[in-house]
């Protein structure tokens, strides 16, 4: 993982871009399907230990999707998003909010979180073809620096070559 500080004058904010790659033992339309595909992506989405009990993608642009994530003592993190590009297999861009259960964009504080938070993040997803292997990266960009930006890294993430077996 690697991210980068950026600073918002306007607002005297500052914010990260994380970065996540991974190298996947797959064909390059299957990590794709993992991320566009609800089924799949219940089965991978949220930080370790987390489950995905709803997923509902509307994948087009100007679609949406609207996803809970369950954490071990079973409070539910919704979020939703607009597709803002598709190109199947190679890139998604999206917006990434969080919401309540309906799909209402509630603020961070919902969930306990720091009122610095933005409303709104962007997410950019790319899957690079290597010799039946595929490289793929995120950036999610918005994300406050400091505690919340620290607690959003790679590691604790649930997407595996394991899920993405058939």
């Amino acid at each position: 993982m690697k991210s980068k500080t950026e600073s918002n004058t306007a607002t005297g904010t500052e914010t990260q871009e994380l970065f996540i790659t991974r190298v996947f033992d797959a064909p390059r339309e299957l990590v794709w399907k993992a991320w566009t595909d609800p089924e799949l992506m219940k089965k991978w989405l949220g930080p370790k230990d987390f489950t995905a009990p709803v997923c509902k993608i509307d994948l087009r642009v100007g679609g949406r999707y609207l996803c809970s994530m369950r954490s071990p003592e079973g409070q539910d993190f919704w979020s939703t998003g607009t597709y803002r590009e598709i190109v199947a297999p190679e890139r998604l861009i999206m917006t990434d909010s969080f919401t309540d259960a309906e799909g209402n964009v509630v603020p961070a504080t919902h969930y306990g979180l720091s009122a610095d938070f933005p409303l709104e993040l962007q997410v950019i997803v790319t899957f690079e073809e290597h010799n039946g292997r595929t490289k793929m990266t995120l950036k999610h960009t918005g994300i406050p620096a400091g505690e919340m930006s620290e607690q959003t890294g790679p590691a604790g993430t649930n997407l595996s070559t394991s899920l993405l077996e058939p």
